[in-house]
């Protein structure tokens, strides 16, 4: 007879602490090396989690992604529920059957894309904007398609219009139909052009969500005792404000469901709005709160830079769809900085885009042609440029995993960033990086 789903099949080791990181106001370093436990395996972490959207990491197969070195997918509930749906997914066995993944899997809430994809004003997280007044989120205000209030959100469907009604327990019960191993609590994504005030009432209400996610949780996961346990993260907002994201960030950590006794999170989300010349600094409050034994995941970052604050700030997995999205643009990582690959410049390079990449693109192919399939928009373009950005990513941040146990990780980050933005950036991002987290 199978046993009933535990949270005892989810777990997390911290290895090693980051020497040279940030620490904490107990003085404990906050950025370490570990692992995550999951029914479908185990991350080593640090760990960039490739982004398979709609149950794809676009343009290459699942089979790819392992061979790149993904440890994991995330997958978005929001797309997932308007198609194929929840239930087909469900019926088919979980997200990772059906999309013939056999490693560990993610889902976010969909909180995120119920408001950026579901608001006529172009709502966006923006890491670069410092007006924070509603007066210009007022004046594009023309054709709002998303609605919150104290229950839940209601949005129309991006791919038909259709209005649908996104709860905390109507974003449990999707995700625990698609099955994945981690999962987050739904929460209002807010942005930086939000006021301080909706800010403090939305942390408020996310923090309300959160333990309404804690009880249908619990509920799902006695009701579904055929399927493996699936942790539940909880996930931090309060934009820019280091009270806001103190506070958001203890109040989970001690958190308990109402009607489910003892149920905790099993990790945390960092999200929201985050100005990117602030990221460690502020997911840096976020880990100074949270508890040291359970994960933390950083959505929507991988530019190298942001990975390395991030990571000596504390922040243990991340993922975003930037690597995918721009290569299918052309838009190419390389150790010496960006390549694009539509360039004139690539047209006669008879030579790999990246010389020592160890990529199945570099290893194969050269960087005419793949100038050459963008110029003739052919699909295989964004296969092979995909590939190498996934790629590149990944290994980068398995690097720096390493320098954490063998204690390089400043001389990899010097080097990494000197190379790719130039070394005047590399210094003024060591200098910029706090050193300390006190409150």
């Amino acid at each position: 007879m199978t046993p009933p789903p535990s949270p005892d099949d989810f777990g997390f080791s911290v290895e090693h602490h980051l020497e040279q990181g940030v620490v904490g106001s107990a003085g404990v370093p906050l950025g370490r090396a570990g692992t995550i436990r999951t029914p479908h395996g185990e991350i080593q972490t640090p760990a960039f989690i490739p982004v398979g959207t709609k149950a794809t990491v676009k343009a290459v197969l699942p089979e790819t992604v392992t061979q790149l070195g993904g440890q994991a997918v995330l997958a978005n509930a929001y797309h997932l529920f308007l198609q194929p749906g929840s239930d087909l997914v469900d019926e088919a066995g979980g997200l990772g059957r059906f999309m013939n993944w056999d490693g560990p899997t993610f889902t976010d809430s969909g909180g995120f894309q119920v408001m950026s994809l579901g608001v006529g004003f172009k709502k966006v997280i923006s890491m670069t904007e410092t007006a924070h007044s509603d007066a210009e989120v007022i004046a594009k205000n023309k054709e709002r398609l998303a609605h919150v209030d104290e229950d839940g959100v209601t949005f129309k469907s991006f791919i038909n219009g259709d209005k649908h009604r996104f709860t905390p327990e109507v974003s449990m019960q999707i995700q625990h139909q698609l099955g994945a191993d981690i999962i987050f609590a739904f929460d209002e994504c807010t942005t930086l052009l939000n006021t301080r005030a909706y800010q403090e009432d939305s942390v408020a209400r996310t923090a309300r969500w959160a333990v309404r996610c804690l009880d249908e949780h619990a509920r799902q996961t006695a009701d579904r005792g055929h399927r493996p346990y699936q942790a539940l993260f909880g996930v931090v907002q309060g934009a820019q404000y280091e009270d806001l994201r103190r506070e958001a960030a203890r109040g989970l950590a001690g958190m308990t469901g109402a009607d489910a006794g003892d149920q905790r999170f099993d990790g945390f989300g960092i999200g929201g709005a985050l100005e990117k010349s602030e990221l460690g600094t502020i997911v840096s409050w976020v880990t100074d709160e949270l508890p040291e034994e359970r994960p933390r995941h950083l959505l929507g970052i991988s530019e190298p830079d942001d990975l390395f604050a991030a990571i000596a700030a504390g922040a243990d997995t991340f993922d975003c769809v930037a690597p995918s999205r721009q290569a299918r643009g052309g838009s190419m990582y390389s150790a010496n900085g960006r390549i694009n690959a539509k360039a004139a410049t690539q047209r006669r390079r008879f030579e790999p885009l990246e010389e020592g990449c160890d990529c199945y693109t570099c290893e194969n192919y050269t960087a005419a042609y793949l100038h050459h399939l963008f110029k003739a928009k052919e699909m295989l373009g964004s296969t092979l440029a995909t590939i190498h950005n996934e790629r590149f990513i990944v290994r980068l941040v398995d690097r720096i995993r390493a320098s954490i146990l063998d204690g390089t990780f400043v001389e990899l980050r010097d080097e990494v960033l000197g190379r790719i933005y130039g070394p005047e950036f590399a210094r003024a991002a060591a200098a910029a990086q706090p050193q300390h987290a006190e409150r």
